[in-house]
């Protein structure tokens, strides 16, 4: 199973290179992925018109299926609803045979801080509460501070609950963004994997774009960082999975 997660798109805002974006799509159509998830920021500033933009763009990327969460700058300016007129909810859920994942809005509107809130634990734990199953959580913001990022100011204000339940459900991982570096924390038997920024060049110093791609078969997973900028990858994470 192939899963490709792209995160901080920021497209129609000024720091969008169309030439990154172009190459995003001809890499990813290239691995024809099983599910596409995309954990937030997906506009500049969540205006109407920005949302028009972005759904013609990932219309364009080829996968199977897609778990598409919002990030903070999607939620100005009323676009968390916007969110839902075009992606339909801001809570996906996908499943197969081998794997669960589902999105939660980890957004408030018009603040750049992360919260997700105790009215989605008894959700999370819903969908979540399963055996023999890779079980994965998306969001936008990242639960442990990622290093390198500078002052920590907007990490979800409820971290630690969710991360408590994070362990109580026995995730295996918790994908995220907003940071736009790419990061892999392990925490107990869960691993938090942030990507970095794929089209955008809101970059920290002298990093590049970049997405992750995360390869699972026979209970083992790797995640390989792509560049965008030269299509190398460079694996981050290689591990023999434990379902509970």
């Amino acid at each position: 199973m192939k899963i490709v997660h792209i995160s901080d798109l920021h497209t129609a805002g000024p720091n969008f290179i169309p030439e990154w974006g172009e190459k995003v799509i001809e890499i990813v159509n290239s691995i024809k992925a099983d599910v596409l998830v995309v954990t937030g920021d997906l506009t500049d500033d969540g205006y109407a018109h920005e949302y028009d933009i972005v759904k013609k763009y990932l219309d364009r990327i080829k996968a199977k299926s897609t778990v598409i969460v919002p990030g903070n700058h999607d939620a100005r300016n009323e676009g968390y609803m916007t969110f839902e007129e075009v992606f339909e909810t801001r809570f996906p859920y996908y499943e197969d045979e081998s794997v669960v994942i589902l999105g939660i809005d980890s957004t408030e509107p018009d603040i750049d801080d992360g919260h997700i809130g105790r009215e989605n634990y008894a959700f999370m734990r819903e969908k979540l509460s399963v055996d023999n199953r890779i079980k994965i959580l998306t969001m936008h913001h990242h639960l442990i501070p990622i290093p390198g990022t500078g002052r920590e100011r907007n990490i979800p204000v409820d971290s630690g609950d969710v991360l408590e339940l994070c362990n109580e459900l026995g995730l295996n991982f918790v994908f995220s963004g907003h940071k736009h570096v790419s990061w892999a924390w392990q925490l107990e038997n869960t691993y938090y994997i942030t990507a970095g920024t794929a089209t955008s060049r809101r970059l920290k110093g002298r990093s590049y774009p970049s997405f992750n791609i995360v390869d699972i078969e026979d209970k083992k997973m790797s995640i390989k960082e792509v560049n965008v900028m030269d299509a190398t990858m460079k694996e981050i994470l290689k591990i023999k999975l434990t379902l509970q």
